[in-house]
């Protein structure tokens, strides 16, 4: 089997999510077997990408610009904030054209076996957003899995009272599921059925 820098590629690729060990392969073959100008541009729009994008001051979706496109549009609703794990879960909520406020992205889930604590979920930048801004409801868009509904409790214990009204997504969203693989209209029917959370 080749070696060497093919190894180094597929490997690289492996890293990518969904990608695992034959499709890493796949992928690798394919990118050594294109025109090396095709590979190029391949290659320098990855690392333009890279170095063209990084995560909004205020709220840590990923931008091209600080503050991001929804920080700096004075039009949304200032009072109404929407948590997500992902860049990719706001900009499908955004899809569904039933949210018009503000996004946090928390880029991970709670999850401590794996070592993601209330760091690694940038906690103390989201309470810092909720300080300096007055909330009136925040909207946990989170996927209802064992570790969604364990941030989600983390959140609510921690920020009731500093918001008067949490909500989450109704179960519309099935347990276990993740909302980057939420249709549209899943989306839209949860948020209008979203309810309050209690401890």
């Amino acid at each position: 089997m080749l070696s060497g820098s093919f190894q180094n590629l597929k490997n690289g690729l492996k890293k990518l999510p969904g990608i695992g060990e034959k499709s890493a392969t796949r992928l690798a073959m394919y990118i050594l077997a294109i025109p090396q100008a095709e590979a190029e541009s391949i290659g320098n729009a990855i690392v333009t990408a890279a170095s063209s994008y990084s995560h909004c001051e205020i709220c840590n979706l990923l931008t091209e610009k600080q503050p991001c496109e929804f920080c700096s549009n004075s039009q949304r609703d200032q009072k109404s904030l929407c948590v997500v794990e992902n860049t990719q879960d706001a900009y499908l909520i955004e899809e569904t054209h039933e949210f018009k406020g503000r996004y946090f992205i928390l880029g991970n889930l709670l999850s401590p076996m794996d070592g993601i604590g209330p760091n690694e979920i940038h906690f103390s930048k989201l309470l810092k957003l909720i300080t300096n801004t007055p909330i009136d409801e925040i909207i946990l868009a989170l996927s209802p899995s064992v570790e969604g509904e364990s941030t989600i409790n983390f959140l609510v214990d921690q920020l009731q009272d500093h918001v008067e009204n949490i909500t989450r997504l109704s179960m519309g969203l099935p347990f276990g599921g993740n909302v980057e693989y939420a249709t549209a209209k899943t989306l839209t029917t949860a948020f209008k059925r979203r309810y309050s959370v209690e401890k």
